[in-house]
């Protein structure tokens, strides 16, 4: 779908297969509206179907990377108008998670509230220095309602969730790598180049490993360690039979690049 089918979000291609989505409300921390949340949902769910797809770097054009809900919009709505627009925002973000292709945040800015908890929705993140985080919902009367309180709870531990969920806190970009909401923090004008430079590192691998890998860390993880081991194995018995198997292998011994074509 072309860019000017939205208006809250900026869709690029930085490189054959990798795609770079952008929060584009820089004039307001990029807060995440209805229509951002309507947008995120079908620019996901256009990029889960993409088979040509390898990788996706999300970011925030401006300072912000995205600094949580629109409160101006919901200042005076329903409760029947706030439900409305919260399943708008989880249908968003689950669409996020079922991409499966590696997402990398970029985060530049801000990210507060719900843009935390899509930091937390991405398989890994890269902060700039200047980055800072939190989830401050506990002040608003509310809670995280985005995946936040359980992904938070599986990067950073629970005794330290619970401290930085109950207390609202913000933190920094240095702290959030130290409780391992990201995996690395540099120079504000190396993050693009960073989080790119490893989106095309993946983009060179086996696509069908890629997916492979994302899928069973991602969904192994509520099974025991057996039936864990077991969905592993049989994600390993289908690549083994895969022509890319055979051109990895063959490349190897060829010293030359491989040439993966997903298949």
């Amino acid at each position: 779908m072309p860019q000017d089918a939205y208006v809250t979000i900026k869709l690029t291609e930085a490189l054959p297969g990798i795609a770079v989505v952008a929060f584009n409300r820089p004039e307001i921390a990029n807060a995440l509206s209805t229509q951002m949340g309507e947008e995120l949902t079908q620019v996901w769910t256009v990029l889960a179907e993409r088979m040509d797809l390898r990788c996706v770097v999300l970011t925030g054009e401006g300072r912000h990377f995205q600094a949580g809900a629109d409160l101006k919009e919901r200042n005076g709505m329903t409760d029947e108008a706030w439900a409305l627009q919260h399943r708008i925002f989880e249908n968003m973000v689950r669409a996020q998670l079922s991409v499966p292709v590696p997402i990398i945040a970029a985060v530049n800015g801000a990210a507060m509230g719900g843009g935390c908890e899509m930091t937390l929705a991405c398989d890994f993140a890269y902060a700039s220095e200047t980055a800072r985080f939190g989830l401050p919902e506990v002040g608003l009367g509310i809670m995280p309602g985005l995946g936040g309180t359980q992904l938070l709870r599986r990067c950073a531990g629970e005794r330290r969730a619970i401290e930085i969920l109950t207390t609202g806190r913000p933190f920094t970009a240095a702290q959030a790598l130290e409780y391992g909401l990201v995996n690395g923090v540099v120079a504000p004008g190396d993050l693009m180049d960073t989080a790119l430079a490893v989106a095309a590192e993946i983009a060179s691998k086996a696509p069908l490993s890629v997916r492979a890998l994302k899928h069973v860390v991602r969904e192994a993880h509520s099974l025991d360690l057996a039936a864990a081991m077991e969905m592993e194995l049989s994600a390993y018995d289908r690549l083994f039979k895969t022509a890319d198997r055979r051109e990895g292998v063959a490349s190897f011994n060829e010293k030359r690049t491989a040439v993966f074509k997903g298949e």
